[in-house]
């Protein structure tokens, strides 16, 4: 496998039987599949004319590390602008975010439109200087209408742009990534049929669209205005209701993410819980079974399962787990005879005292025998 660094990509073009990588400065590359993993403004995305639909950005900010005059002191401000901050992060460098007057351009920022915007806030600029990164960010909240297209596929900030409130943009990019990687390294390998690509868009679309919904509630409250702070306060009385806040944790964290393979068992389509197990080699944890980016057979009791000719591709591990099964949002839930959990550690299959339907999620998604 090559790796190149530093270079540019221009443009792609797709076909039925692979795409044309187009290089500055370069040939083009033939690849197979292409993943665009190349943030909001995505070249991958803009030639594969992928559209990307939600609202437009209502206000920007000014995000930078930077060295302010004299020693750093901790400052924060709302205001009907937004929110503001100088946060000392050590070794003498600040974190300053600053609430633009109006809405800035699609270009870089500059460190005369940091002071402005500081000056604006604060009365002063705090002499910032010596900037390691500067960036502009808005409330834009945006999804691409298809994770995949052909042999295009979208991941991270290339498939969907909102503010970083909340902090779920990295958790969302990674689970996209790993849900992906897995499916198109065994399609690439001929495990499986180019359809099980189709189920990435199913199934992180949908993830996405329901994390792009909380940052635009989050944005509505990061400026002072009476009528916003009432809701704030009015949802702030009922979070603290026992067990109210679970579901918007679990929202944060993509703990409530819940693939749709068909009825069944709660923990079905659901991320496997990361157990302490007893096996025959030992105690062992569940998400340490997946470090090989192996799909993992887990039998609890009940009847002996055979992977028959799936053995070569999934781990069939016999375990014992005296604890409770509980599961984010739904809590405590019936324990299971078996699981067969994916790569990217959901649960393909639960078993609930037979064997039905295991030969059927094993050929859905770890390729039919014989392939």
């Amino acid at each position: 496998m090559q790796i190149r660094r530093g270079v540019e990509v221009t443009g792609i073009t797709a076909d039925d039987d692979g795409v044309d990588v187009q290089l500055a400065g370069g040939g083009p590359v033939r690849a197979r599949y292409v993943v665009g993993a190349d943030g909001g403004r995505s070249m991958v995305r803009r030639s594969a004319d992928i559209p990307m639909v939600g609202p437009d950005a209502s206000r920007s900010s000014l995000i930078a590390e930077v060295k302010v005059a004299g020693e750093p002191v901790q400052q924060g401000k709302v205001d009907a602008r937004g929110i503001h901050g100088l946060y000392p992060m050590g070794d003498g460098m600040v974190r300053v975010v600053v609430t633009e007057a109006s809405l800035g351009p699609a270009t870089e920022p500059t460190l005369a439109d940091l002071r402005q915007a500081l000056s604006d806030v604060f009365g002063r600029d705090f002499g910032v200087h010596s900037p390691t990164w500067l960036s502009r960010f808005t409330d834009a909240t945006r999804q691409a209408e298809l994770y995949r297209k052909g042999r295009v596929l979208l991941a991270g900030d290339a498939a969907h742009v909102h503010s970083p409130t909340g902090g779920l943009g990295i958790g969302l990019g990674l689970q996209d990534a790993v849900n992906l990687g897995w499916k198109l390294g065994q399609v690439v390998q001929g495990v499986s049929g180019g359809d099980l690509l189709d189920t990435y868009h199913a199934e992180r679309h949908g993830a996405g669209e329901r994390a792009l919904k909380y940052t635009m509630a989050q944005s509505l409250f990061q400026k002072a205005d009476p009528r916003q702070e009432a809701l704030r306060d009015l949802l702030g009385e009922v979070l603290r209701v026992d067990g109210a806040g679970a579901p918007i944790a679990a929202l944060i964290t993509g703990l409530d993410v819940a693939y749709d393979p068909g009825p069944g068992h709660p923990l079905l389509g659901r991320r496997m819980p990361d157990l302490d197990i007893a096996t025959g080699a030992g105690p062992a944890r569940v998400y340490g079974l997946l470090q090989r980016a192996r799909p993992v057979l887990l039998e609890f009791g009940g009847p002996e399962l055979e992977l028959g000719a799936w053995a070569a591709r999934v781990q069939h591990v016999k375990a014992t787990y005296d604890g409770a099964w509980q599961l984010p949002v739904l809590g405590q839930v019936a324990p299971p005879t078996a699981v067969l959990v994916r790569p990217d550690g959901y649960a393909a299959w639960v078993g609930e005292g037979s064997a039905d339907g295991l030969a059927e999620a094993l050929a859905t998604w770890f390729g039919k025998v014989g392939r």
